[in-house]
């Protein structure tokens, strides 16, 4: 089940801000929320096992998605070939609603899901109302004809700036999913080795 809850107090809890809203209550409050907040230090105290839990919790949390999704998508990168670390989150990276939410066209990964599951996202002219679609290099994203005028999507485009894997072209809100990303390009914050440990047990 995705998170439907308060988006500041779980990135403060993750020590990520998953809100541009989050992100300015974390500058004045970086440190997790209660009354303890400011004296935790967190991992020190943790066992192994909790600290591969806290870093899939974190990593699932940023990309909004399940348990069952997660670990599907680490049963795939476990068959790829090469980093298997790596390829999670290539994997990751290359779902629909990330990529809607890298390229700017959609402010929080929250916003992009919504936007998909509407229906106002099209890949390759195609609309496409699956968040978990993996998009493949070459493809391009847009938005529906009748949307374009949508406050929300045109505020975030004039904020965006994508990573290197990705082509946005503002004036046509289009998307170009470039190539896979390497670890380096991803802007997630996770120990994703902690996190192929846990599913590794």
């Amino acid at each position: 089940m995705n998170y439907t809850g308060p988006k500041v107090k779980l990135s403060r809890k993750i020590g990520v801000a998953l809100t541009p809203k989050a992100r300015k209550v974390m500058e004045d409050k970086p440190y997790p929320p209660g009354q303890h907040g400011p004296s935790k230090r967190r991992g020190n105290k943790m066992s192994e096992f909790k600290k591969q839990l806290f870093e899939k919790q974190k990593l699932k949390l940023q990309y909004n998605i399940s348990e069952k999704q997660l670990s599907n998508l680490y049963a795939k990168a476990k068959k790829t070939a090469g980093s298997t670390p790596e390829a999670l989150l290539q994997l990751l990276e290359s779902r629909l609603d990330a990529l809607v939410y890298r390229g700017g066209l959609a402010i929080t990964m929250y916003a992009s899901r919504q936007l998909i599951n509407h229906g106002h996202i099209f890949v390759n002219g195609k609309k496409l109302d699956r968040p978990s679609y993996q998009v493949k290099p070459g493809d391009i994203l847009s938005i529906k004809e009748k949307s374009r005028t949508m406050k929300l999507i045109n505020e975030s485009v004039k904020l965006a700036h994508p990573p290197s894997y990705l082509s946005l072209n503002k004036p046509k809100l289009e998307v170009t999913y470039l190539n896979k990303p390497s670890r380096a390009e991803i802007p997630v914050v996770c120990e994703e080795i902690l996190v192929i440990e846990y599913y590794s047990r």
